[in-house]
């Protein structure tokens, strides 16, 4: 398996890089077809965060983030931690599905068949949107208890999203004209 690590705001050593193979490469026994792991490592605050993306099949993207404030390597058992129990959860859905055949032969599968369906789209929401400002638009955010939402900007005139990040703050996204 290929491991790109990546490190921001923070140092790779030897040892960390080490013990991050160690632990990704205990995910190829559940799948074989493992070909590369992306790792970035960084540090925000006080926090350390690593971020683990592992694509599968080209179709399948097993992917997890974590923060801890003891060390990189306390992160990194936190990620795997929840990458295997993704794997878990995906191959229960599995065997469920197909009882009799094996994991391994079903993964390779799934990469052609998934390339025949399109996604459809199941739901069309429409609402009337009034011209308001962002303060405002936080406010109505978090009265709907939503992560995110549309509306018009009443100083631009354009439609906007505001969104909820991670760190407690918002984001904004506004169109280029």
């Amino acid at each position: 398996m290929k491991i790109n690590i990546r490190a921001k705001n923070a140092t790779v050593t030897e040892a960390l890089r080490n013990y991050v193979e160690k632990r990704l490469t205990k995910l190829t026994r559940y799948f074989d077809s493992i070909q590369e792991a992306h790792v970035t490592v960084s540090t925000v605050g006080d926090n350390y965060s690593v971020e683990v993306t592992i694509p599968l099949n080209g179709n399948m993207i097993l992917r997890a983030e974590d923060l801890s404030r003891e060390s990189f390597y306390e992160a990194v058992d936190l990620v795997l931690e929840k990458l295997e129990r993704q794997v878990r959860k995906h191959r229960t859905k599995l065997y469920r599905k197909f009882r009799n055949q094996g994991l391994k032969a079903l993964i390779s599968e799934m990469g052609e068949t998934d390339k025949k369906e399109e996604p459809v789209v199941v739901k069309t929401k429409r609402f009337p949107m009034k011209p308001m400002s962002i303060d405002e638009a936080i406010l109505q955010m978090n009265l709907l208890g939503h992560d995110f939402f549309v509306f018009s900007n009443a100083d631009t005139g354009q439609v906007n999203v505001l969104y909820k990040r991670k760190d407690g703050n918002y984001g904004l996204i506004e169109p280029e004209v």
